[in-house]
């Protein structure tokens, strides 16, 4: 059974146990607040407060799911999409990525590492095979290409 938030301090206090568990950006965070059963207006109202707060930041949200993915073995094309698909602006995501300090080629090379067991294809058919996975882990053609090639440190 779902609770109805019918009051600001009822959303504000459902939002804060949201954001205690994990970040969350500001479309997420107000689709589970309506799944709850607050109004939209009441959400906006909560939402812009815990924003002059400092309790709800979209910055905080893209460096912490940038970095979780990263981790996980996603590239920035993957992580891009997701994000996008998540409501944020496309220029915070870009800006994201960009000041995340992420070496995505050596990301690259462990996700691989670990599929693969460092194993370099020996055929085009074990080729193609390895650069689908990492293409759709979300990195790029160049990318994959380099690093199938053994040029993956070239400049």
């Amino acid at each position: 059974m779902t609770a109805v938030l019918e009051d600001l301090t009822a959303i504000r206090r459902s939002a804060m146990d949201l954001l205690a568990r994990r970040e969350h950006g500001r479309v997420e965070l107000t689709r589970k607040l309506r799944q709850r059963g607050a109004c939209p207006e009441m959400i906006d109202i909560a939402l812009d407060r815990l924003t002059e707060e400092g309790l709800l930041s979209e910055s905080r949200y893209l460096e912490s799911y940038i970095r979780y993915r990263a981790r996980s073995g996603y590239g920035p094309l993957r992580i891009r999409e997701e994000l996008n698909q998540r409501g944020l602006a496309r220029g915070d995501i870009e800006q994201a990525l960009r000041e995340s300090d992420i070496n995505w080629q050596e990301q690259l090379k462990e996700a691989w590492q670990r599929k693969f067991s460092g194993c370099m294809p020996e055929d085009p058919k074990e080729r193609a095979r390895q650069g689908r996975f990492l293409s759709y882990r979300g990195y790029s053609l160049e990318m994959i290409g380099r690093l199938l090639s053994g040029r993956e440190f070239d400049d």
